[in-house]
This record gives C-alpha cells, sequence and structure tokens, in this order.
C-alpha cells in the first residue's frame, strides 16, 4: 500500500487505548476533542491530581467526560494505589465502565507521586484480576535512582531497566492481560513479542516520529518515556505496520499548559496530538516510507486498520459486551468510518481556551497534516 501515493484514505474510526484528558478546565477543553482526532473509543488514564483509585471516582469522572463528548465510548481504568483492593477489583469487574487498573513506578511521571515502590505487594490484586477478566496497565519505566536526580542517560534506559519487571509478572501470572504502554525501545518491542499472547503493546504517534534529539531541542517534544534512538524509532514503526496483533494503537496524549512547559524546570512530561492523533500515525508511516523505512508492499491496509482500530478492540474484548455496554456503545458510534485527506491543513501554534485562561501546544505545531472528516 503507497500511503504517499494517496491523496484519500478511508478507515474506520480509530480506538486510542492510551490517553489522558485531565480534570477541571483542561479537561473541558481537550475531551471534545477526540472525535476531531478520529476516535471513537479511548481508554482514559486514572492520574489525577487526586488518582482514581476507586469505582465511584471512576463513574462520576466518566460521567463528566460523557457530557462532553457524548459520541465516545470513555473506557476507564483505576490508579494501582494501597485502596485498590481485591473487593474493589471484584466491582471493577462488574462496573462494565472499568477495564484495567494503571501500574505507575513511584515518581517517574506525572502524578505518580502515589505509585508503586513494592510490586509484590499487589500480587493478591494481580490474582484477583486474572480471575475476573480485568487487563493491568503497566507504564513500564524504572529508574535506577531518585526521579529527581534522573539524568537523560538514566532516561534513556528507564524502560528497558523494567522489563524483568514484566517478565516476572507474566510468570506469575500467566492468564493475566497485561500491556506495556508507550513502548519506546526496540527491547520493549522485543519483550512483548517474547511474551505469550495475553501481554500486547500500544505505540504513541509521537515516538513514530521523534528521537532523542527532538527532545532535547524542544520542550514541546517532552514526554515519558523519553524519545528514544533512530533504531528504536525503526523498531516500533515495523512493529506498528507488520500485522501482528501484539501492538495497537495509544496517543498517550498528554495535555500541559503552555507554562509547565515552557516555564517549568524540569518540564512537564508529555506531548498533546489527540485532535491530529490519526493523521499524525498516518504521517509517521509516509515519513518512514519516503525514507525507504519501511516498502509499500510490507503495509497493508489491514495492518493499518488493525493497528489503529481492531487489534485493541478484540484484547480488550469490547467485541464481547454485556448488555449495558452495547447499549452505550450503540450512542457514541454515530458514523461509519472517518476520511483522511491532503488539503494543506497545518497544526496550530497552540489551542486556547474560551476565556484564554487555558493554552496547550501540540506536538509538531506548525507541521502539515492530512485532514479528518467523519463518514456518514
Amino acid at each position: 500500500m503507497d500511503l504517499n501515493s494517496l491523496a484519500t484514505i478511508d478507515l474506520p474510526p480509530t480506538a486510542d487505548f492510551h490517553c489522558h484528558l485531565r480534570e477541571g478546565a483542561m479537561m473541558e477543553l481537550v475531551a471534545p476533542m477526540i472525535t476531531t482526532g478520529g476516535c471513537d473509543t479511548v481508554f482514559v488514564m486514572p492520574n489525577l491530581e487526586k488518582p482514581i483509585v476507586s469505582v465511584a471516582q471512576a463513574l462520576a469522572y466518566h460521567r463528566e467526560l460523557r457530557r462532553l463528548a457524548p459520541n465516545v465510548r470513555f473506557l476507564m481504568s483505576l490508579y494501582l494505589h494501597p485502596d485498590v483492593t481485591t473487593d474493589e477489583i471484584e466491582l471493577a469487574a462488574r462496573s462494565n465502565i472499568v477495564f484495567g487498573v494503571k501500574l505507575y513506578p513511584a515518581g517517574v511521571t506525572t502524578n505518580s507521586q502515589q505509585g508503586v515502590r513494592d510490586i509484590e505487594r499487589y500480587y493478591p490484586v494481580f490474582e484477583a484480576m486474572q480471575r475476573v477478566g480485568l487487563v493491568l496497565n503497566l507504564h513500564g519505566e524504572s529508574m535506577s535512582c531518585a526521579p529527581e536526580a534522573a539524568t537523560i542517560h538514566d532516561a534513556m534506559h528507564a524502560e528497558s531497566n523494567f522489563l524483568p519487571q514484566l517478565f516476572n509478572l507474566h510468570k506469575e501470572f500467566p492468564d493475566l492481560r497485561i500491556v506495556l504502554e508507550h513502548v519506546s525501545t526496540k527491547e520493549g518491542v522485543d519483550a512483548v513479542k517474547q511474551c505469550g499472547p495475553n501481554v500486547r503493546g500500544t505505540i504513541t504517534a509521537h515516538h513514530l516520529w521523534g528521537t532523542i534529539e527532538d527532545a532535547e531541542s524542544d520542550v514541546f517534544n517532552f514526554c515519558k518515556p523519553i524519545m528514544k534512538t533512530r533504531d528504536d524509532r525503526l523498531a516500533l514503526i515495523r512493529a506498528a505496520v507488520d500485522g501482528s496483533s501484539k501492538f495497537f494503537f495509544g496517543s498517550d496524549s498528554a495535555p500541559h499548559p503552555i507554562q509547565s512547559k515552557a516555564e517549568k524546570e524540569p518540564a512537564a512530561a508529555g506531548c498533546f496530538t489527540q485532535p491530529w492523533s490519526t493523521s499524525l500515525v498516518i504521517g509517521a508511516f509516509q515519513r518512514a516510507m519516503s525514507l525507504g523505512w519501511i516498502s509499500k508492499d510490507s503495509v497493508s491496509r489491514e495492518a493499518i486498520e488493525g493497528f489503529l482500530s481492531h487489534h485493541g478492540r478484540t484484547f480488550y474484548k469490547i467485541a464481547q459486551q454485556q448488555p449495558e455496554q452495547q447499549q452505550e456503545a450503540a450512542a457514541a458510534i454515530k458514523h461509519a468510518g472517518i476520511r483522511l485527506e491532503r488539503k494543506g491543513e497545518r497544526i496550530p501554534g497552540s489551542i486556547k481556551s474560551l476565556d484564554g485562561k487555558i493554552e496547550v501546544v501540540p506536538f509538531r505545531r506548525g507541521e502539515e497534516v492530512m485532514s479528518l472528516t467523519w463518514l456518514d
């Protein structure tokens, strides 16, 4: 499939299996932009300032998001924390809106101060998750020093340092579905492939586009996990288009006020991609094809649709819905698909709330992207 020769590309709606929608005024700004990026389903991260550690909190957050984006299906998650007990796991499994539990190693990223310091203390929780069928979502970084003392060298090796934990969890809980989130290294790609069918990985748009040089040269490219080397980027691109259901899309779109990125030291970690998520992924594939990293013969429509839409839905068993879930999904899906077209559209320099109090700078600001419309 020669992506660079196509003026128009029609695809099924994208499913984003890792996004940050924040709270308050930031949530009001970014949640309505989910469909702008071509997504009808999103898996929502729980690391708010007060983390989502109960089903009751997840339900309240879900109601707020549905108010702002009624045509989107929101899959909610819990933040792994001492308050997440085996009883809460049982309740989550019956909720029909909580699909996973996110493990944040303490201090590695935004709002992770209350994260995990001793994984083994949560083994009873993992056993309960394995029994009821909830997904364990891993922020796969392990720092070799205190987060405040970490250097670029530490950040470059944080994912590789975490991979023994992935292998051990998969060994201890072979029937537990696990996602290594925002894979950023060739080692991470290889690790997911080495594990059994219950282990998958998500890949972001910004890791398909950038390397450490981009992160160092522009604070708005700084994210966790940090972008790595050219070889790592190449491994991610090839994993995304190889047709394997081992990998699917998770944007890790993470909006921050401009002041938190440009005026704070260290800068807040995260790239904001949500309104252009599908176009950015396709653009990364087009760029890789232009560079000769992948050939038109190695990329199929089925592989692209699988990565952006089908593989994640299958892994999260969205097709195997309870009646309540089917009702919400029917209400959320209003369109048959999306269309990308070359119209000369460029990503704006920033987006602002109506009152001008919140301003966010997008990833790849000023760059051209394919325009997206929804098909009836």
